[in-house]
């Protein structure tokens, strides 16, 4: 079986690191060393399709869920597995959206890297992440501390929620949504939806970094290995 995996934003391939089931491949996301963000979200998915070439499934994470789910809704990948994805929102949000995402854009260009991510990590969304020992914080924000800023900035722009299609009546039988316990929001998200969900217990947003192995067991399950 052919497997891509997918990150989330500020996020890199290493966090799939004893997540993914063998054989699989991780790829680097535009803007985050995958070349730079393109001009549109149609551009940017077209560049991940050509990066991942044929695959049977595609796994992502939050950013990279979205990307994994716009591959699936467009019949380029025929399954994918979906952890902690928003698959879009109607079209009277976007504004609103458009607008926080230019803000944090705006901060990344503003006071650099490093406030941003103290900012960014700060959001009631990551709270959960406190239970995760120190040294792997820390390994996660050193990696985070090689981005480029302003590609990071593009990547909020282009790549964000209010660029993206609203694909929620794509997400049926042919995805696995996977979500954090303890992220109400995305359990009350991946419930409303026509699809198999697994729940994490003792997880947040983010269980490649909060729960690593229950996400690998779900993988293995997911694919067969």
């Amino acid at each position: 079986m052919r497997i891509a995996l997918l990150h989330g934003f500020l996020g890199s391939p290493e966090v799939w690191n004893d997540i993914a089931p063998a054989p699989a491949r991780a790829v680097p996301l535009p803007g985050h060393g995958g070349g730079p963000v393109r001009a549109t979200w149609d551009a940017n998915l077209d560049a991940v399709a050509d990066e991942i070439g044929a695959c049977d499934l595609v796994v992502g994470y939050s950013l990279g869920a979205r990307v994994a789910l716009g591959l699936v809704a467009t019949k380029r990948v025929p399954r994918g597995v979906l952890v902690s994805v928003n698959p879009g929102i109607p079209d009277d949000e976007r504004a609103a959206r458009r607008a926080s995402d230019a803000a944090w854009a705006a901060k990344l260009r503003t006071e650099g890297l490093a406030a941003f991510l103290a900012a960014w990590e700060a959001q009631p969304l990551f709270a959960t992440q406190a239970r995760v020992p120190q040294a792997l914080r820390d390994a996660r924000k050193a990696r985070r501390a090689s981005l480029d800023p302003e590609q990071l900035a593009r990547s909020l722009e282009v790549m964000g929620l209010a660029e993206m299609p609203d694909y929620r009546r794509y997400v049926d039988a042919r995805c696995t949504l996977v979500v954090g316990a303890d992220d109400a929001k995305y359990v009350a998200l991946a419930n409303a939806l026509p699809a198999r969900v697994e729940i994490i217990a003792a997880c947040g947003h983010d269980p490649t970094l909060e729960q690593p192995r229950a996400l690998a067991a779900i993988l293995a399950a997911a694919t067969g290995t």
